[in-house]
């Protein structure tokens, strides 16, 4: 199984061990996008970055849409547009459990990267 991590909020002025993290993710821009696999050391990164992005499992379908928009051939990195009508009613600031769009969207996350293709 791949999990998709969509970068939402800003990288500036954050504590330097999560800012290590995005990069060691390849999370730079807003709005990009990293698969990966579904594994423990995987789930701790993410776990460390979730008040700056969003994150779900990602299906074959999605994914074969977003090939595209891959950085490069060999890259786990898509650069994807801002969503069609948003993110969320109540913005970046707001976890998605509570009408967001920050933090784990489970099968959702398929929906917001179809309307960022």
């Amino acid at each position: 199984m791949k999990i998709a991590v969509i970068l939402i909020r800003s990288a500036i002025s954050i504590p330097e061990p999560v800012q290590r993290t995005l990069s060691l993710l390849g999370l730079k821009f807003k709005n990009n996008c990293v698969v990966v696999e579904d594994v423990p050391e995987m789930k701790g990164m993410i776990e460390k970055i979730k008040d700056l992005s969003t994150f779900g499992p990602v299906d074959d379908a999605t994914l074969k849409a977003m090939e595209p928009r891959r950085v490069s051939k060999d890259s786990k990195n898509y650069r994807l547009n801002p969503p069609r009508k948003g993110f969320g009613r109540k913005g970046i600031k707001v976890a998605f459990s509570k009408g967001g769009a920050l933090g784990n969207r489970k099968e959702k996350i398929n929906d917001l990267l179809m309307r960022m293709v």
